[in-house]
């Protein structure tokens, strides 16, 4: 039986927000039914019984679950129907929701949190990742897992100038700007947005929006919390021994703020972090050495104080990048607060086999992009839940363990290299041409070959680069650039960096990458570390990343000025045909036979739109014309009176031969239509496989016949008389023959 059910419900625009809660899934630390239209999410929060031994760090892990069903389909391949692994999609969306939540949650939990999203219903017009957002933001709010909040979550599209809520799916492809904003009772919590070059400003007014809606939200949320949220559970304060933490700062202060202080290599520098931490332990065994009578529990304790040497020194390096920022305004390497690193940018850095290539360089991180061009049919088709849809551009993103130094056994890739090539290829979308005059498919890779942060920049700005040199016609070029932020809240006093780099992400507050052209922003993502920032942190965040992506934009431009106007050799080139779309079946042949043969025997790509569009695409030219030659013959109508060459496919005894003029077409020449004298037999004029031109007497749209003649294609000779008509089968004129009229008495 099911358990009672509460149910709420919010008028948020147009639409109302339904919540459900009680009856569902009862037996997870807390469950919601979350519903806009017929669009239904199952939230879920959970967390383990037990602490997990040797970690460090928050364990959140929010589950974005698609389930086909939910859009009424039954997907999948003929073997397969069970849904498998999340697409990159719904990585995507999972990472959204996790970036609001995470900063929320008490730092120091060491017990498994894992947060459910599950995709129950779609209408196709309400957006599932709205809803489920706010399922799992009001599913943390009423656990018993200790965090801030509540919050609410929207999307806001800019459409025709004008901003709207929660935008349908169909309303979504008109929007200039696609933006999803979290906030909390009082402050904005995650940004993340893709726009079409729209200035700052708009982008500012399009956030203060989404504030004014998710905190209507967070509110709603909040009155749920208090009438039937749990009581949170106690989470154990992270350990602190301020003498051992004063003693090490006293002892490894001033070689640490050198470190900082000075420009050198970050593994240098990350090597002398890494001596001092090694030795903290050893210093604190001098400084408090464990009792010679010690007890068993006495034992523990100093070992634990022992151990902590690494992360007291850890805290003492982010406590002093952090002063230095705040009460020097010097950074690490000794840079200003709005410096940027030095730059590099240079294209052709592989053989013209490579499409395109670039490499691009800011400080020490280091990301080779390259470009690969293909035809219509390279497209990637990406089925589940959802309507099935092509990728025309797609941007790989690998972030192998060497660019840090390190080895690792992590050699696939995981859900941050995912949302790194997302935000390049979401920046880049924007200006690539239209597929109407550029109906190639493109794939961008960019490989990172050495990174000391902002390394999904350094993507967006060698996409570009790369895509220049391989010839592709973008719009306009598109930059990028991370900013951080150090805070200190009790002094009310914050300061934006400029180029994030290594432990100003690690130790900072905010991680605010920034894409866009010289006209505007096309994607933005906000990761913070704190619970929220003050409005006026965006407008000084957008202007500064305005500023930051003109010097690297300079950079790049020095290298390469505008896309090149010449393909690599290597590239295919792509030619269309419009035909008529009656005229595909004829391209394709029964069952394909003759496309197949087409591409087999010539070596190219053939892709047809159901609007009669052909793609021919081919990387040899003698074969695209040969390609190009065959499809136009293929539907090329017959003329009256024009003279085709072809080939002798048949002859049929008494009747005449069939003739295949055009590939895949054949026409009638009538035994009498052979000479302008009587022919005996049709093998006296015409063999099998002889090659022939006759002219084009008689086309019969309707029916697709053809009749040809090789005797028209001269005069008649002079006194040349018609000949009576040839006796029929039944040796009669006109009659006695199959189907021929009877004449005479009916037989008896």
């Amino acid at each position: 039986m099911l358990s009672p059910q509460k149910e709420y419900s919010l008028e948020l625009g147009s639409e109302k927000l339904i919540i459900k809660v009680g009856a569902i899934a009862p037996q997870a630390n807390a469950s919601v039914i979350c519903q806009i239209g017929d669009t239904v999410v199952l939230g879920n929060c959970t967390v383990s019984a037990k602490a997990r031994t040797g970690v460090d760090f928050l364990p959140l892990q929010v589950v974005y679950q698609e389930k086909f069903y939910a859009g009424g389909k039954i997907a999948g391949s003929r073997f397969r129907k069970r849904e498998g692994r999340p697409g990159d999609d719904y990585v995507l969306l999972a990472r959204v929701i996790d970036r609001g939540l995470r900063p929320m949650i008490d730092k120091n939990i060491r017990k498994d949190i894992q947060v459910f999203c599950t995709v129950l219903s779609y209408d196709f017009e309400h957006e599932h990742d709205i809803v489920s957002g706010n399922a799992a933001n009001l599913a943390v709010a009423i656990s018993d897992c200790p965090a801030d909040g509540p919050l609410g979550m929207v999307r806001v599209g800019l459409i025709g100038g004008e901003l709207v809520l929660n935008p349908s799916r169909e309303a979504r492809l008109k929007c200039d700007l696609d933006m999803f904003v979290t906030a909390s009772l009082d402050r904005v919590v995650m940004i993340e947005a893709g726009a079409n070059q729209v200035p700052e400003a708009e982008v500012l007014k399009a956030i203060q929006f989404g504030k004014k809606w998710a905190q209507k939200i967070a509110k709603f949320f909040a009155d749920i919390q208090k009438e039937i949220g749990k009581p949170k559970f106690v989470v154990d304060p992270a350990f602190a021994h301020d003498e051992a933490y004063q003693y090490l700062k006293a002892w490894a202060l001033s070689d640490i703020t050198k470190a900082i202080k000075t420009h050198m290599a970050k593994n240098v520098r990350r090597g002398i972090f890494n001596k001092l931490m090694e030795e903290s332990v050893e210093k604190l065994k001098e400084k408090f050495p464990t009792p010679k009578d010690f007890t068993e529990e006495q034992l523990e304790e100093f070992q634990k104080l022992h151990n902590y040497g690494p992360v007291f020194i850890d805290k003492i390096v982010k406590n002093e990048m952090r002063r230095l920022v705040l009460e020097e305004g010097t950074r690490m390497s000794g840079r200003k607060v709005d410096q940027i690193r030095s730059l590099s940018a240079m294209i052709d850095i592989l053989p013209n086999r490579v499409h395109g290539s670039a490499l691009f360089e800011r400080g020490e991180t280091q990301g080779l992009t390259t470009v690969t061009l293909g035809g219509p049919g390279d497209k990637q088709i990406v089925e589940g839940m959802e309507p099935e849809h092509e990728l025309r551009f797609m941007h790989h993103y690998n972030f192998p363990p060497f660019s840090v130094g390190e080895t690792s056994n992590r050699l696939f890739v995981g859900n941050r290299e995912i949302g790194h090539g997302n935000l390049a290829q979401r920046g880049l979308e924007p200006v690539l041409p239209p597929l109407e005059s550029y109906p190639y498919t493109i794939r961008v890779v960019t490989e990172i070959l050495s990174s000391n942060g902002s390394s999904s920049m350094a993507a967006t700005c060698g996409c570009t680069l790369a895509l220049m040199a391989a010839g592709v016609p973008i719009t306009t070029p598109v930059s990028a650039i991370a900013l951080g932020l150090i805070s200190d809240e009790e002094k009310g006093k914050y300061i934006i960096l400029t180029d994030l780099q290594d432990e100003e992400d690690f130790g900072g507050d905010m991680d605010f990458k920034v894409c866009g052209t010289a006209k505007g922003v096309t994607a933005i993502q906000m990761d913070i570390k704190i619970k929220g920032l003050p409005d006026s942190v965006f407008e000084e965040a957008l202007t500064r990343a305005a500023v930051g992506r003109g010097e690297v934009l300079k950079v790049m431009l020095a290298a390469i000025k505008e896309p090149r106007k010449e393909m690599s050799p290597y590239a295919p080139r792509i030619e269309t045909i419009q035909i008529n779309p009656e005229d595909i079946r004829l391209v394709i042949g029964k069952g394909g036979e003759m496309i197949q043969k087409i591409t087999k025997e010539l070596g190219v790509e053939i892709d047809i739109e159901d609007s009669g569009l052909v793609f021919v695409t081919s990387v040899n030219g003698e074969a695209m014309e040969k390609a190009k030659v065959w499809i136009k013959s293929i539907v090329e109508k017959p003329e009256v009176g024009k003279v085709y060459k072809g080939k002798v496919v048949r002859i049929i005894d008494g009747t005449g031969a069939i003739m295949e003029f055009l590939p895949g077409k054949d026409a009638m020449i009538h035994i009498s239509e052979l000479a302008w004298g009587r022919t005996e037999k049709v093998e006296d004029v015409l063999k099998m496989g002889q090659e022939v031109e006759a002219k084009c007497i008689e086309y019969d749209a309707v029916e697709g016949k053809t009749r040809m003649s090789l005797k028209q294609m001269t005069t008649p000779p002079e006194g040349w008389v018609a000949p009576p008509p040839r006796p029929s089968f039944g040796g009669r004129p006109g009659g006695g023959g199959f189907g021929g009229p009877r004449r005479g008495p009916p037989r008896r």
